[in-house]
């Protein structure tokens, strides 16, 4: 079974990412290498903070590997929150990042919306990425318990229900990580 360090230590992702890839591979998390830094995402695009991500762990530890950059970007503001998503707020602390982002909606009548995923896979010296994408709108308040981040905001088109009312299973079926894992495993899997 291949070995690949998924870049994160935030346990959603990796259960996510866990589901979707089986028991093809064998996902360790950084803290599972024992790497407890917060890897810089210093870059100006999704695609350049995953990529930094696999970059820091094939230089630092000789390892293959996938790192993803994931946010929302939402037309009326300019494409804000977008590569800043966890750190809207100043700070990593998602309820004061949702109470910003529906505070600078209030007067927006456009709420449309995407959740953007790319996802960087270092395999074998080579570089290749994955986008995977899901158009909505942000709901005006929050609704929902599930999920993380900005899913209580969110209702995928075609949905009723933001990503934090969906059970996980719908969820990782149709959301802008699973859309990019997807392509990552039929990768993969074509090798």
């Amino acid at each position: 079974m291949k070995t690949l360090v998924f870049a994160t230590n935030n346990k959603h992702k990796i259960d996510e990412v866990k589901a979707i890839l089986g028991n093809q591979f064998q996902l360790r998390s950084l803290d599972d290498i024992g790497c407890n830094v917060d890897i810089p995402e210093t870059g100006a695009t999704f695609k350049e903070n995953a990529s930094l991500k696999t970059q820091y762990i094939k230089e630092i530890y000789g390892l293959d590997s996938i790192g993803d950059d994931s946010g929302l970007v939402v037309e009326a503001l300019n494409n804000e929150p977008g590569i800043y998503s966890a750190r809207y707020s100043g700070s990593r602390d998602m309820d004061k990042n949702i109470a910003l982002l529906l505070s600078n909606l209030q007067e927006q009548d456009n709420r449309r919306a995407s959740f953007v995923t790319v996802i960087s896979l270092i395999l074998e010296g080579e570089n290749y990425s994955f986008e995977g994408r899901i158009d909505g709108h942000i709901t005006n308040e929050i609704l929902g318990v599930g999920g993380f981040g900005y899913d209580p905001v969110f209702i995928p088109d075609g949905y009723t229900k933001t990503f934090a009312q969906m059970n996980s299973i719908v969820k990782n079926q149709i959301s802008h990580r699973a859309i990019a894992v997807n392509k990552l495993a039929k990768f993969l899997r074509s090798l």
